[in-house]
């Protein structure tokens, strides 16, 4: 089985503004991934591959300190380079920021980045039903998405995010 899983939540993401490289996880982000991390820590994780931007390297961390799996990390998994857009709120954009004929100045077209790695392995790579077809906006922080690890690469389970919906014993989200 083959786990995508999308970083913890940063700065940016709340705030709706297109990401900078650097951008870390935001103190909830680093409480989702402690969340993902207790979530994954019963499965037989053999290795995680991750890409070198801050905020994916301290979302693995928090998996392979839950997991005990080793970590790679790789810069080809890096998100989509937005170029001149990044920094900049998606509410003055003036573009549809995921739109696929979008070229940003500076940054790489849908067909040449490297990034949004959960939504174009799911969408190019992955068997997904008509039922299952993902917003192209992407995946909610720290999604699990299975695929079957053998062609034709089945979606399993597309998305999910119940690690972040669970109830303590009072009654509150944790």
């Amino acid at each position: 089985m083959i786990l995508l899983i999308r970083h913890g939540e940063t700065p940016g993401n709340a705030a709706r503004v297109v990401q900078t490289p650097e951008t870390p996880l935001s103190e909830r982000g680093v409480g989702q991934a402690r969340r993902l991390g207790a979530r994954l820590a019963g499965e037989a994780v053999g290795g995680i591959l991750a890409s070198d931007l801050e905020r994916a390297a301290m979302t693995a961390r928090c998996v392979a300190d839950a997991t005990d799996a080793p970590i790679t990390f790789e810069p080809l998994l890096h998100e989509r380079n937005f170029g001149d857009l990044r920094g900049t709120p998606y509410a003055e954009l003036g573009v549809d920021l995921f739109a696929p004929e979008l070229v940003p100045p500076g940054g790489e077209s849908w067909q040449t980045f490297h990034g949004l790695v959960c939504l174009s392995i799911t969408t190019r790579c992955a068997a997904l039903s008509p039922t299952e077809t993902p917003e192209l906006t992407g995946f909610a922080n720290t999604s699990v998405t299975r695929i079957e690890h053998t062609p034709p690469h089945r979606v399993m389970l597309l998305d999910c995010t119940e690690h972040l919906t669970q109830v303590d014993r009072n009654g509150g989200r944790v």
